[in-house]
């Protein structure tokens, strides 16, 4: 596990997706600027226009490796993936500022929500590995998903454009999906020497432990800080249930408790295959990850990769006996 060169007086290098449904891009470099002004430390924001957020960060990753310093992503889980894949590509340190809805991943390592208290904790923070994992070589830090997932992001977007950015909106567009769906998918799954074939909603793999604990899809099987936690996943197979039950499921999910329900499996392992055994001669599988959907060839690998993602993360407080 190589640590990458990193130098806290580097001036780091900020990447903000001038596409996020934020609108305020402005005060968002004002508030990073100003707080580096205050601190006495170099940096420079970049924002990248629709459509080349993937090479801003690939730009940025490579000058940050070159003078030992960290790239940050602003903005949420889609634009912090984006950055993660350059910066484990690179072999880089990364730093995020979370602006999205959900911001699992920068709740899960303690990154306050607010840009100005972010930066701050930002700038006292070290490099630490974390776990990350990959779906056909593509980097997810929350989770990927096909079926009805998938299906449920682009309604999201949907509703978004409609309704504005906030979680109710995001919890009605599910809702809504949710109840109209038909797809069945027909899988072969197989892990740690197992196939299993199967008829399935949606297969959704998790890497984040809080997002896995606020479902109630956390510790099981002796993994007693959670899947996402000690080099596994977990996979989570929701079945073909009818429309009823399908309410039940929500109010579950809702309530953290949808690891108790009887249209739920879970597969906890370090990686899988997934073949979808019914592609009606397509050659591709619509998937998610981080809330991007893309298109992927079959088979689906999906595995905790080896090498770790090098996260700026404060040191924890430490409370006195």
């Amino acid at each position: 596990m190589q640590r990458p060169l990193f130098r806290p007086a580097a001036a780091l290098r900020f990447v903000v997706n001038g596409q996020s449904g934020h609108g305020d891009s402005d005060a968002t470099r004002d508030a990073i600027e100003s707080g580096l002004r205050d601190a006495g430390r170099a940096g420079t924001v970049w924002f990248a226009a629709p459509g080349e957020l993937a090479q801003v960060a690939r730009k940025a990753a490579e000058q940050a490796v070159a003078d030992g310093a960290a790239v940050v992503a602003v903005g949420g889980d889609g634009t912090i993936n984006t950055v993660a894949q350059a910066a484990h590509a690179a072999g880089c340190t990364m730093g995020v500022i979370p602006r999205g809805t959900f911001n699992y991943f920068a709740r899960e390592h303690g990154a306050p929500l607010e840009t100005p208290d972010a930066l701050r904790w930002l700038l006292d923070a070290r490099p630490e590995p974390v776990q990350i994992s990959a779906i056909n070589g593509q980097v997810f830090l929350v989770n990927t998903s096909l079926g009805l997932y998938p299906d449920l992001l682009q309604d999201r977007e949907t509703w978004k454009a409609r309704f504005g950015r906030s979680r109710l909106v995001a919890f009605g567009a599910g809702m809504a999906t949710l109840l109209r769906a038909q797809r069945r998918l027909r899988l072969s799954i197989e892990w740690d020497g197992q196939v299993r074939e199967l008829r399935a909603l949606t297969l959704f793999v998790g890497n984040n432990r809080l997002q896995l604990e606020q479902l109630g899809l956390g510790a099981r099987d002796g993994l007693s800080e959670g899947a996402a936690a000690d080099g596994h996943i977990t996979a989570v197979i929701l079945k073909p249930i009818g429309t009823l039950a399908m309410v039940g499921l929500m109010l579950r999910g809702a309530l953290g408790q949808l690891g108790e329900a009887s249209g739920i499996d879970r597969i906890v392992c370090q990686s899988l295959v997934v073949k979808p055994t019914r592609l009606l001669g397509r050659r591709k599988v619509k998937v998610a990850f981080d809330g991007e959907v893309d298109w992927m060839r079959s088979p689906l690998t999906i595995r905790v990769l080896p090498q770790p993602l090098w996260l700026l993360k404060a040191a924890p407080e430490v409370t006195a006996p």
